[in-house]
């Protein structure tokens, strides 16, 4: 039922994995159930804690996105801790193996399109994408913007409460605005991965970069025949590449081809050719 974690490391890797691979699902997931950004944030916080400690002591469930789903659901009516406690250790024995990660909704499109609703400036739909979807820390994309990190988790905080309060839809918009809205969350995505390409240090380069680029994979696996999805995750591959290989913005692409191919450095480019020849 558990796999063997004898060292508190092994489950602080597995934390944090999940939250990064798995975040945006969980907590858009959540949200599609409780009907609060908030809430389900705090919920999906309060699991990841809680999950430290239980499986510390018992190992990893066999399915540890079910176990956070089931126990941060729990978000959404009060509760003892005594009593907390029994049903998350109840969770671990006959409840976790029921949701798998392919169990659980995939509601992040839905999610995406809710950060960069136009009712919310572009600052801010850029900092709750790279927080709700990217899986950064409120410490990281302050860094992003050179803000502190109590500026920022203001910032947020107000985000999810005028979501509430102006009653922003949790949905995916309907053909009449899907051209314009879907414009709003790929100028995001740009937005991410252009603040990467142009800062000046190389980790933080990086992770906006690799963060932006995630976001244009997931958009594509979840709208596969979408050709402006294509068209963007295509432009980030190459401009990537390029950078990887320390190529000039200037030179040609096919230039860059070959020196990548004589160095044995992939990079990112054969992954552009499928979304450049795919229709």
């Amino acid at each position: 039922m558990h796999s063997a974690t004898p060292y508190p490391q092994a489950v602080s890797r597995a934390i944090d994995a999940l939250a990064r691979t798995d975040r945006g699902r969980l907590l858009s997931a959540l949200i599609a159930r409780l009907k609060n950004f908030q809430l389900a944030e705090d919920a999906l916080q309060d699991a990841l804690a809680s999950a430290v400690v239980h499986w510390g002591r018992t190992g990893l469930p066999a399915s540890p996105q079910g176990w956070l789903l089931k126990v941060a659901a729990q978000g959404d009516r009060p509760a003892t801790e005594d009593r907390k406690a029994s049903e998350i250790a109840r969770l671990s024995v006959d409840e976790a193996a029921e949701d798998t990660i392919d169990d659980i909704p995939d509601e992040r499109l839905r999610l995406i399109f809710t950060c960069c609703h136009p009712a919310l400036e572009s600052k801010t739909q850029v900092a709750l994408t790279l927080r709700t979807l990217g899986g950064l820390s409120t410490a990281e994309v302050a860094g992003a913007f050179l803000d502190n990190e109590t500026t920022m988790g203001q910032r947020l905080s107000r985000a999810r409460t005028k979501i509430l309060a102006a009653g922003i839809p949790y949905e995916v918009p309907g053909p009449e605005a899907w051209a314009e809205r879907l414009q709003s969350v790929l100028t995001v995505v740009y937005l991410i991965f252009n603040q990467g390409y142009s800062c000046s240090a190389g980790d933080q380069q990086r992770q906006l970069g690799e963060e932006a680029i995630y976001l244009g994979r997931m958009l594509d696996s979840l709208r596969p025949d979408e050709a402006e999805i294509k068209g963007l995750l295509a432009l980030m591959l190459i401009t990537e590449a390029r950078r990887a290989a320390g190529w000039p913005p200037t030179e040609p692409a096919c230039r860059l081809h070959r020196k990548i191919a004589n160095s044995g450095t992939t990079g990112g480019l054969p992954k552009v050719w499928p979304c450049l020849t795919r229709r």
